[in-house]
């Protein structure tokens, strides 16, 4: 148990030193704070929108869905493309808008482009927190799944590497803003491309080499390896509107947004977009994939008229890779050599969970302060008092976080079923990034919506969205009311995701509002 403390606490001060470098080159300015001056190279911008895009994600929740669901799964790989090519399309345009506009957050050029400053701009604030919230939990709760498997003989590891990762992640941006989060990104997107290739590769040794490992899976049931999955949740239907909506709402999510604003120039973010879309892809086919489907090889599904559980000694379906390696390494590599591998891997987990906490508290930081503080609480206030009115707002969103992880994580919870597993909560947070799209395409490419166009259809798209969330029967409504039953009866005629449900509304609500205005225009000019 020494290694892997030594090893996660020379981690820990890595980041806090880069916190205090980017202090040190900080020009304390909003717009150096939040995008680093605007200046960032193709490198550092390739690996923070690497880093902010795969999270906790990549490590824990796609192998433990592969894991849970078998191969059904694997194919959201095609997400990881579609992401890199709404990088290529939406990055620069939205770079070069930024640059012209002196935009910082989302809402700063939506608003610019359809000329409102009360309604739209707090509706596009709106959207950033119901993303980057659940995102945030998302990345502690991988810390307490990680804590949970490391020091399982303890009461309340969960709890603590929860607490843990949420204080360290919160100090190291409140120190540094964009530079700090940029720089710990880099490393961290390399741990976790590391942590991802030596786990596939660790698994596919154990198992007696590719040819050996193909054999194993092809005996798994029929179920894990055709579709709809193990549960029967990813029929057709979901399965596309996850691969098609998930990525590009993971790209134009306001912390992606920001680092587009903060790249040096068009060849920056092609750059970006070629190096994500190669690396990412190739991690997701060649290290996910094998470490979900060999981990139902070597710890068996139990499958029963009940439903899937994982494995008595996996615990949780999120924890495969880390149970995984608990009990690989030693074995392949003797104690110490396989302790300190295996806590590298520990140490990419950790990245992957910081480098998304980081990325979406700090945009969370620069919507508070552009879009809310200063504008509607502090007008005409000062960059100081802007700056730690971001802080503040990083602190208390990273306790508002943590208090949901630690309350989902009891049985008893009204939030287990939404916490129960790390995808769940990254497809809730799509389900509203994604409602910007339709705005996004008409300011960039098209620009015929109207203003009251954009409200309302934003407002239906996000309502809509919601009403297909787990999270919505849960607070608000009886399993037999008459809307609780409509919706089901929809989601078996169709079943989509619930981004799709609220963007087709979004995008026809856009589209109708927009042409209506236009001819009551246009007659009246007559």
């Amino acid at each position: 148990m020494t290694i892997p403390i030594l090893v996660v606490l020379i981690y820990l001060g890595v980041l806090l030193l880069f916190g205090w470098l980017g202090y040190r080159r900080g020009e304390r300015s909003e717009e150096d704070y939040y995008l680093a001056g605007r200046g960032q190279g193709w490198f550092i911008s390739a690996m923070t929108i690497m880093a902010t895009f795969f999270s906790s994600f990549a490590l824990l929740g796609a192998p433990g869905m592969v894991y849970r669901e078998g191969l059904v799964f694997a194919l959201v790989s095609l997400n990881v493309p579609i992401a890199g090519v709404a990088i290529y399309l939406l990055g620069n345009p939205i770079r070069r808008a930024g640059k012209r506009g002196g935009y910082i957050t989302q809402a700063d050029m939506l608003c610019d482009h359809y000329g409102d400053g009360v309604g739209l701009r707090l509706l596009v604030a709106l959207v950033g927190f119901l993303f980057a919230i659940p995102y945030v939990m998302m990345q502690l709760k991988a810390g307490g799944e990680l804590a949970a498997v490391l020091f399982s003989g303890y009461d309340h590891a969960f709890e603590a590497g929860a607490i843990v990762l949420s204080v360290i992640t919160a100090l190291y941006i409140m120190i540094g803003g964009m530079r700090s989060v940029a720089w710990t990104d880099a490393l961290q997107c390399a741990l976790l491309v590391m942590g991802m290739a030596l786990g596939g590769i660790s698994l596919v040794v154990s198992m007696g080499g590719p040819s050996a490992f193909l054999h194993e899976v092809n005996q798994l049931p029929t179920s894990s390896l055709t579709v709809p999955g193990n549960t029967g949740f990813w029929q057709l239907p979901m399965l596309f509107t996850v691969c098609l909506l998930m990525p590009i709402g993971g790209i134009i999510q306001p912390a992606q947004w920001m680092r587009f604003y903060s790249a040096r120039d068009a060849d920056t973010l092609r750059r970006s977009a070629l190096i994500f879309s190669v690396l990412l892809t190739g991690c997701f086919i060649f290290a996910i994939m094998p470490i979900g489907l060999g981990g139902q090889v070597m710890y068996p599904l139990e499958l029963s008229a009940d439903g899937v559980a994982p494995n008595e000694r996996v615990g949780s379906f999120d924890q495969i890779l880390v149970v995984m390696l608990d009990d690989l390494m030693p074995r392949l590599l003797g104690e110490v050599a396989g302790a300190t591998l295996s806590s590298l891997v520990i140490v990419a987990i950790m990245a992957a969970a910081m480098s998304t906490a980081d990325s979406n508290l700090h945009a969370l930081s620069a919507l508070f302060t552009r879009d809310i503080y200063s504008r509607f609480l502090r007008r005409g206030c000062s960059e100081r008092e802007k700056l730690w009115s971001g802080q503040l707002l990083i602190f208390v969103a990273t306790a508002f976080s943590l208090v949901l992880v630690l309350i989902g994580s009891r049985p008893e919870s009204s939030l287990s079923g939404l916490m129960q597993m790390i995808v769940t909560l990254a497809l809730f947070a799509v389900a509203f990034s994604i409602q910007l799209l339709p705005m996004t395409l008409d300011v960039l490419f098209i620009g015929r919506g109207t203003r009251n166009a954009a409200i309302i259809s934003l407002s239906c798209g996000l309502l809509v969205a919601f009403c297909f969330t787990p999270l919505f029967p849960l607070l608000f409504a009886k399993e037999s009311s008459p809307l609780i039953l409509w919706i089901n009866a929809a989601k078996e005629l169709i079943p989509m995701h619930a981004s799709a449900w609220g963007l087709v509304v979004n995008g026809l609500v856009f589209v109708a509002v927009s042409v209506i205005e236009s001819r009551v225009l246009k007659a009246r000019s007559v």
